[in-house]
């Protein structure tokens, strides 16, 4: 797959301009945003990044602990906050009422919306949440069927057996749902198996607010439903599915549907959060995956080194990486690498930013480049996190995290001005927020529209520039970018410190990628790179 940037948004939190922002408020107090909020301005933003995709995260239907447009509230005994989790799906072929100007035309505000997208060139991905689905899911689906015909999850189960190879859903017979939190007075009987545990106590750290759904090792009718959804939501025009926990569903589920769908689809991009390394080749080479999160991999790694230098919290010494670490991964990664997915934040994450990561915006973009320069990988990049979003917020469920709470009616001031930036109130963002901005700006146009970086090999100076002056093995890191009529270098310093290095290029390296040596560019000459802290410095040098 081409080098791609992914943008993830919250709808729910784009444009909203309630400005209460209220620990726990509801939906009336706090607000939200709106599909119409992603209007020609923002999208204009978008593609100014260097934007490719627009994740869109939170659109389907989902519990939530209050009435919005129409529809009924979800138990408040375990719907998690008061929005609730955009991972327990209520109906997998609605979107969240909330979303719309006019509820009652909310399909048709986003299929406005998928058109909008489109026509700025831009490409849609939606979330795919195959393993679990919200307790509530049936009461939600038997008033409002499935628009294809397609029998609802769960709808003929028979729920006097805990298992059966036709049911949709895992059922304990004559056992009632014991939940961990609240007021118990939510009634489940037969209990579900809840999300990611086989059990009808889960406890807090459980998915109770979700059940878990019956595949089976073999071709089901739960897979026909399945493909049924997917195949829905692509006709509706979305461009490609971020696949939710994929290692908690068969494998050949996934292999079948992704074939199936290439049938009716062709070129609908799969993308798998995937946290087991050794399983990485597995999902692309035999499932099909066109991208995979490298979370295992890159993102713990550069999040490790970060730490290593600007972490005061007592983690241990042992969770510290050395930057040797990077090119460590991408050997093992082999050709795999243009398949991943390399990222600094996502809503599963803590922000950069926070005071448990890197605690300034500005400590990224060693990171940055290291993720997003090094090789063909795609990058993500979520909502806020170009304007150092920090997430040290107390908004309600989870408490101050370092994440921007996926459960809450809860938009972050800097969500907010950066909305109305991009509107034309300049003075909505300060000068070390549009600086940042910038240069994220820059960092992720170059990424897809220099050849060097979108196609170009790379090759690691590391390895011989151990003994080199002012270079350190644990804290920088260099590598060449070359696609035959350009290279760069790129220099990254993960030290507190600034970096004077000097890199030598490997006649191996002249040789490999067929460049010719000059006076100036040859094996036997340094080049100077001063690098400033927790920074990283691009240069052409051919």
């Amino acid at each position: 797959m081409e080098k791609s940037i992914i943008y993830q948004i919250f709808p729910r939190y784009w444009g909203d301009r309630a400005g209460k922002q209220k620990k726990g408020g509801t939906l009336d107090e706090n607000g939200c945003g709106k599909f119409s909020n992603i209007d020609t301005e923002s999208l204009d933003y978008f593609k100014s990044l260097g934007i490719t995709y627009l994740w869109l995260t939170g659109i389907v239907r989902h519990a939530t602990g209050e009435s919005t447009g129409g529809c009924r509230a979800s138990s408040p005994d375990w719907v998690k906050g008061r929005a609730g989790s955009p991972y327990a799906i209520t109906d997998y072929y609605d979107v969240n009422p909330y979303l719309a100007d006019v509820p009652e035309r909310r399909m048709e505000e986003f299929r406005d919306l998928v058109k909008r997208i489109h026509e700025a060139g831009l490409k849609v991905i939606i979330d795919f949440v195959p393993n679990h689905v919200a307790r509530d899911y049936a009461a939600f689906t038997e008033s409002h069927p499935a628009p294809t015909g397609m029998p609802a999850l769960g709808a003929d189960d028979d729920k006097s057996v805990h298992w059966k190879e036709e049911n949709d859903f895992f059922y304990y017979p004559g056992t009632e749902l014991k939940l961990p939190i609240k007021s118990q007075s939510y009634k489940e009987l037969p209990a579900l198996a809840s999300g990611n545990a086989y059990t009808s106590e889960p406890d807090v750290n459980d998915w109770y607010d979700t059940v878990k759904i019956n595949y089976c090792d073999t071709h089901t009718r739960t897979w026909d439903k399945m493909l049924d959804i997917v195949n829905f939501w692509a006709g509706m025009g979305v461009d490609g599915f971020r696949c939710d926990m994929v290692e908690l569903v068969p494998a050949d589920f996934f292999t079948w549907l992704i074939r199936e769908i290439h049938k009716l689809h062709p070129g609908i991009t799969f993308i798998a959060e995937v946290y087991q390394k050794e399983l990485y080749s597995k999902y692309i080479r035999e499932v099909g995956f066109d991208l995979l999160y490298d979370k295992s991999g890159m993102y713990d790694t550069v999040r490790a080194i970060v730490q290593k230098n600007t972490d005061d919290s007592g983690v241990p010494v042992e969770a510290w990486q050395s930057a040797k670490k990077i090119t460590w991964n991408w050997q093992s990664l082999g050709d795999l690498q243009p398949y991943m997915l390399n990222f600094l934040e996502n809503h599963d994450e803590q922000r950069f930013a926070s005071d448990f990561f890197g605690k300034d915006a500005v400590n990224a973009f060693a990171a940055l480049y290291a993720s997003l320069y090094f090789n063909r990988a795609s990058f993500m990049i979520y909502s806020g996190q170009e304007i150092g979003e920090r997430g040290m917020y107390q908004e309600g469920f989870s408490g101050k995290d370092g994440r921007s709470t996926i459960f809450d009616w809860y938009t972050s001031e800097k969500t907010m001005r950066l909305w109305r930036y991009i509107h034309g109130d300049n003075k909505a963002l300060d000068r070390k927020e549009v600086a940042l901005l910038e240069r994220y700006r820059s960092a992720l146009n170059g990424a897809v529209t220099d050849k060097a970086v979108k196609y170009g090999s790379t090759y690691d100076l590391c390895y011989c520039n151990y003994a080199s002056d002012g270079f350190c093995a644990d804290r920088h890191f260099a590598f060449l970018r070359d696609c035959g009529d350009e290279t760069l270098l790129v220099a990254c310093n993960f030290s507190a410190s600034p970096a004077k290095m000097e890199l030598y290029i490997p006649e191996h390296a002249f040789q490999w990628m067929e460049l010719p040596e000059t006076e100036t560019l040859n094996h036997g000459r340094p080049f100077c790179v001063n690098v400033p802290p927790m920074d990283a410095v691009v240069m052409k040098i051919s």
